[in-house]
């Protein structure tokens, strides 16, 4: 197990709350680190430079003195021509922790380790985690089978095993994760943190619309299609959210990654990932982690006390 001391302060529990665009904001992050976990959004959720900056001073303003550290999402694509510019302002700011996306570059975890800070990135397969390694970060995030957003088709076990063999800093798991018993079980399995998306989508401090929220609760896991006709990237989305777009799942058509475009459509267009089955509220983040806090205890503590093939 390898928790970055940057990041063990005020953390109750091994979760960190994922960028998710369009959803995560200011009140999620905060609301997520003041209760013990570690909060997160994506730059390029703010429009401008100038107002990812101003949601810095806001985050920083509003945590208590005990909370758990935050972090912040860039996506490192040669399509996000904001990247160096939001990179000068998370350095200026000192960013805890950084999750960098579409692209490990050696440049960006430097730039990050040269104020303190620490560097996590997404991946979806072996060959991907490989390349993240060389670059030097400090911690993987295995984006395994079922995941929201951007997921890979790997199933968490075979991921985080091969992964461990070469890889001794930190693992982080991504995919159907929605309870305290789920992030035990991530525990379990060898990983340091547990990363959830869709649970956080449906709280209300969460940016997602009423009813995203609302579609969130009332879809299964057989309610989600992964395509890349979206993004140009496979991920997971609600597959009623695809029909109202008059994406027809089974004649899904091409589609070339471009950030702008992908910034449009996913407005309308809602991902989730196959946990959403889990979902079945939309309470406050605070209550949800409390609660997440009780599940992980009783999972943990009867565990423990079972003595069966021990």
């Amino acid at each position: 197990m390898a928790i970055p001391a940057q990041l063990q302060n005020g953390l109750r529990l091994p979760v960190i709350a994922a960028p998710m665009f369009l959803v995560s904001g200011p009140d999620l992050v905060i609301e997520s680190c003041n209760a013990g976990i570690i909060g997160t959004f994506p730059s390029l959720n703010q429009r401008t430079t100038e107002g990812y900056a101003q949601w810095l001073e806001d985050i920083k303003s509003r945590l208590k003195p005990d909370a758990a550290a935050f972090g912040v999402n860039h996506i490192v694509h040669p399509t996000n021509t904001r990247l160096m510019a939001d990179m000068m302002v998370s350095v200026e700011h000192k960013v805890p922790l950084i999750i960098t996306s579409l692209g490990a570059v050696r440049e960006v975890v430097d730039a990050v380790h040269g104020y303190g800070g620490v560097v996590f990135h997404d991946i979806a397969n072996v060959r991907h985690a490989r390349k993240a390694a060389e670059a030097g970060v400090d911690g993987l995030i295995m984006v395994a089978n079922g995941a929201g957003g951007h997921a890979g088709v790997v199933h968490p076990f075979a991921l985080i095993e091969e992964v461990r063999r070469f890889f001794d800093g930190t693992l982080i798991l991504s995919g159907c994760i929605s309870t305290g018993r789920d992030v035990a079980a991530t525990r379990m399995l060898g990983a340091d943190f547990a990363y959830m998306g869709t649970r956080f989508i449906a709280t209300s401090e969460s940016a997602a619309q009423p009813e995203y929220k609302q579609m969130i609760v009332e879809a299964g896991s057989m309610d989600i299609t992964y395509t890349p006709a979206v993004s140009g990237i496979p991920a997971n989305f609600l597959t009623a959210s695809l029909l109202a777009n008059g994406i027809d799942p089974k004649t899904l058509p091409e589609h070339k990654l471009d950030m702008g475009e992908e910034a449009k459509a996913w407005k309308t267009v809602w991902s989730a990932g196959q946990g959403a089955g889990a979902v079945a509220d939309v309470p406050g983040t605070a209550q949800l982690v409390e609660r997440l806090r009780e599940e992980y205890r009783e999972a943990v503590d009867a565990f423990v006390s079972s003595q069966s093939f021990v």
